[in-house]
């Protein structure tokens, strides 16, 4: 959706519009599970199936500008529910989401997280890119700084 759309758009319909992606193979992400218990997600799938990247300061640094290539993928929202925090899961769910692009014909995972070490007091509602540390630990290297704290990272997986 645009962002003129999900502005627009009510939690149910934001809802049923994910369920139906959730339909199509490969899927709009991952979820880790511990035990029987959701644990967390991670949104990973083409750059050019997200239309708000488009507009968007960071994502738009990249050195690949063609936002139609489905072999660039971007991995743009990671969350670990509360209770589940501090054992690994958002690390491995960085790790398993580079595997199901590479697996999928992903060329490129690029990632726009904060980073914590010009922006140590970043919120938690502003966390869910995820951090510079914790692409850095999964191979991703910084491409550019857009944004003063934020920053577009790239992995050659293809």
């Amino acid at each position: 959706m645009s962002g003129g759309q999900w502005r627009g758009s009510t939690r149910e319909q934001c809802r049923d519009a994910l369920r139906e992606q959730a339909r199509e193979a490969p899927g709009p992400g991952l979820v880790a599970y511990l035990g029987n218990e959701r644990a967390g997600w991670c949104a990973v799938e083409p750059r050019a199936n997200y239309e708000r990247l488009r507009s968007s300061r960071v994502p738009r640094a990249s050195p690949d500008s063609d936002f139609e290539d489905t072999s660039i993928w971007a991995i743009t929202c990671l969350v670990v529910r509360v209770g589940f925090r501090r054992r690994g899961i958002a690390r491995v769910l960085v790790r398993a989401a580079i595997e199901h692009a590479r697996a999928n014909g992903a060329t490129v995972v690029e990632a726009y997280p904060v980073d914590t070490d010009e922006r140590p007091d970043a919120s938690a509602a502003e966390l869910y890119h995820g951090t510079v540390s914790l692409f850095r630990a999964a191979g991703l290297e910084v491409a550019a700084t857009p944004l003063p704290g934020r920053a577009l990272m790239r992995l050659r997986v293809g």
